[in-house]
């Protein structure tokens, strides 16, 4: 321990101020947060390009915000083709082996084996560690039955791999597990009913009030009404078909509404007046597209929390979101600070009706605000991870005392 604090860690497959989006955003949150009350410890790759892989940070320890950071070069950057070929054979074959979901994890990547023959060696450094996300090399191959002191935070949804047979060896081997929600603990018990039971606790991530005071917005948009959306721009987010509705509906009506895209492309965006991509911006700037939004809409069908959704509650903004994702329906019934679609017409009719509805709009915009205030305090959620650390190591201390026959 440094300074009399107990030592914890966490494993994340990308770290750094320049990842702001995803898992990778709220494990530096945490991680940062938990180093007022812990001595932490986040052991990452070098990567910054989570399709490459590609090395772009040096290896070796840095501090960060407080916190230690162990980086490892990935050794083995992804090949889109390798990885396509294996990708078709395991989710289209259900006789693929077991060697062959071993292959899909290693080329799904970050493919650093260096990083975990180092966290196995230092693991009883501390007293728990933390692996960020299922999904990937670091977790999948890292969280194993004899890592004694390994805890899951899985950020998982319905997707293909995780119907892979390899993942519930892991959700198995995790001695507890951090949920974001009700609806991200539900499906993962259905799907591996083994856990059931297994001990946990359902904290997300805490959403602050800036701390500062927020910068005006690109002059272009001030005084332009606009829907906005934060976050990868990616067909796997439903970006594609967020703009073709958003298209369909600015021809369909007269609202002249625009839409705002904040956030790294990895796709083609359609050159439109109407949709105006602003790329990378500050958390700050982010914050403060919110504020001025007429609400954040959210095509993915894949969340296991959305902190855009909770930010732009707290900025006191109505949300627009898919109903195939069940955390996101979960957060507009539980607020009463969103509406939810499923296909086209019902999009229409969101956008529609919150324009039309000014009175109920001031109410879901104050109805946000008390949800994440009440749901989702920074303290609140550093109790409740603080909690499962320590009674997580005094059931350990207990093992240790029955085996040596002490009780």
């Amino acid at each position: 321990m440094t300074g009399g604090r107990e030592k914890i860690a966490f494993v994340c497959q990308r770290y750094g101020l320049e990842v702001n989006g995803g898992a990778e955003l709220h494990c530096r949150q945490l991680a940062e947060r938990m180093a007022a009350r812990y001595d932490v410890t986040v052991y990452t790759t070098c990567a910054l390009d989570y399709i490459t892989w590609k090395n772009h940070y040096a290896a070796g320890e840095e501090m960060i915000s407080g916190v230690q950071v162990k980086r490892f070069p990935v050794e083995r950057e992804r090949n889109k083709e390798r990885f396509d070929r294996i990708s078709d054979r395991v989710f289209s074959d259900p006789s693929h082996t077991d060697e062959e979901e071993k292959e899909w994890i290693e080329e799904q990547g970050p493919f650093c084996p260096e990083l975990i023959r180092v966290l196995r060696e230092e693991r009883r450094t501390y007293r728990v560690v933390f692996f960020m996300t299922y999904l990937y090399y670091l977790t999948a191959t890292g969280l194993t039955d004899d890592f004694e002191n390994a805890m899951l935070i899985p950020t998982v949804h319905d997707e293909p791999p995780v119907y892979l047979r390899h993942y519930e060896k892991v959700f198995n081997a995790a001695k507890a597990i951090a949920w974001n929600t009700e609806e991200e603990k539900a499906f993962a018990e259905k799907r591996f009913p083994s856990i059931r039971g297994k001990k946990g606790i359902l904290a997300g991530v805490g959403i602050d009030e800036p701390a500062v005071p927020l910068p005006e917005i690109p002059e272009e948009l001030r005084g332009t009404r606009y829907l906005v959306y934060a976050g990868r721009i990616d067909e796997s987010k439903g970006c594609r078909e967020m703009m073709e509705a958003f298209r369909r509906y600015r021809d369909n009506s007269k609202s002249g509404l625009k839409l705002v895209l904040v956030g790294k492309p990895v796709m083609d965006i359609p050159k439109d007046p109407d949709i105006i991509p602003l790329g990378f911006v500050s958390d700050e700037m982010k914050l403060a597209l919110m504020r001025d939004a007429f609400a954040l809409v959210l095509f993915s069908k894949y969340e296991s929390l959305s902190m855009v959704v909770l930010e732009s509650m707290m900025m006191g903004r109505p949300v627009i979101v898919t109903g195939q994702c069940k955390v996101l329906k979960g957060h507009c019934v539980r607020s009463n600070a969103g509406l939810y679609f499923n296909g086209y017409a019902e999009f229409d009719g969101c956008v529609s009706w919150l324009l039309a509805h000014p009175e109920a709009y001031e109410v879901m915009r104050e109805n946000g605000r008390r949800y994440v205030k009440e749901n989702y305090c920074w303290g609140r959620i550093l109790d409740k991870f603080s909690e499962l650390i320590q009674n997580e190591v005094g059931s350990r201390r207990q093992e240790v005392r029955l085996r040596a026959g002490l009780c």
